[in-house]
């Protein structure tokens, strides 16, 4: 089974998910469906039909969640050691060559990211073209507008 790469944050986000679903979400809906329940007659009953909508979702995002928790290969990038090297985890300050514009992204896993954050996704063609490369590096990074040349300025472990 292929390991999946997550923050420490990034799991302690969807374990709260987790609990908040099981612990609250899930026994809302219950409570919901049972009163509609009591309403008579099921077929004409909206309440009861939304009850059970809401209850299909949660439940499957609570699969999604346990999935996702039982193959990531959970990463503390402030355990490893700093050699300069771009990693999962890390924040690298760019510095773009065409417009002297400098820009600060944490690689992140998949459902972590969050541009308007400043997190990128380990598969986005960024992180990608990053991933092993070291400070002082200058890096060409094709995106749909075409290709950018950045030098990696610094590379941070928090």
């Amino acid at each position: 089974m292929n390991k999946v790469p997550m923050t420490v944050a990034g799991e302690a986000r969807l374990r709260e998910e987790l609990e908040r679903l099981k612990g609250v979400e899930r026994p809302k809906v219950i409570n919901a469906i049972a009163e509609a329940r009591e309403h008579g007659d099921l077929k004409e009953n909206a309440e009861y039909h939304a009850a059970r909508e809401q209850q299909g979702f949660i439940e499957g995002r609570i699969q999604e969640i346990e999935s996702k928790l039982s193959t990531a290969q959970v990463i503390d990038v402030t355990k490893l050691p700093r050699t300069g090297k771009v990693i999962f985890g890390v924040t690298v300050e760019l510095f773009n060559l065409d417009t002297d514009e400098a820009v600060r992204y944490r690689i992140v896993g998949e459902d972590e990211a969050d541009i308007k954050a400043g997190k990128i996704s380990v598969t986005s063609p960024i992180a990608r073209a990053l991933i092993g490369k070291e400070e002082g590096d200058v890096v060409m990074v094709r995106t749909p507008g075409g290709e950018v040349e950045y030098e990696i300025g610094g590379v941070e472990h928090l």
